[in-house]
């Protein structure tokens, strides 16, 4: 049996919109192995039509592959910290901008209270980062969140280090085992992966 069976799984979406088909098939994978999936969205995707897709059009997928309706505003998220609901909390795609207002304590969107909520309750919060500026000014971000307790990450490399050297992007492929070996207190290994070959 998966060790995700009859698990609830918070799945946090920024607005890295490029890498949402990436992502899609991976809430797919945690039903899949009997997860409940609960998508918590940023603004971003509930108003934001870009060249990969609708803001329409990502919601009714992620509303089609989990069940559920989306939580998009911070009073919807709040009652998951009281309710315990949350096993783990996954953000894929963790965008900079996300992952900086994480590191700094600032809760500004449904996405970071649904982590905040998490941490409250001393259970695992997982994160997927998709950022252009990973090696400039958000390394410093994410060197916070790797030593914080509690928190993991996907294992993540540079993309396209010749285009965008300070580019940093999760294996969206390994979320699933990352919040598995989280929710056993293991982050997944290694850490800092090649993202391509070249």
């Amino acid at each position: 049996m998966s060790t995700l069976q009859g698990k609830t799984i918070g799945f946090g979406l920024s607005g890295s919109h490029c890498t949402f088909e990436e992502t899609m098939p991976q809430i797919k994978r945690f039903v899949d192995a009997g997860a409940r999936v609960i998508p918590i969205v940023s603004n971003t995707i509930m108003t934001t039509d870009t060249r990969f897709g609708t803001s329409q059009s990502w919601q009714q997928q992620i509303k089609d592959l989990t069940g559920e309706e989306l939580i998009s505003t911070i009073p919807q998220a709040e009652p998951l910290g009281p309710s315990k609901l949350l096993d783990v909390m996954l953000i894929a795609p963790c965008t900079g901008s996300t992952t900086s207002r994480l590191a700094n304590a600032i809760t500004d969107s449904a996405v970071l209270m649904a982590a905040k909520a998490t941490m409250r309750n001393l259970r695992p919060l997982v994160i997927a980062i998709s950022t252009n500026d990973g090696l400039g000014l958000n390394a410093a971000n994410i060197a916070k969140l790797l030593a914080a307790k509690n928190i993991y990450f996907v294992p993540f490399g540079q993309d396209a280090p010749e285009k965008k050297p300070n580019s940093l992007v999760a294996r969206m492929d390994l979320l699933l085992e990352t919040c598995t070996a989280a929710m056993e207190g293991r982050q997944l290994q290694p850490l800092l992966i090649e993202r391509f070959n070249y």
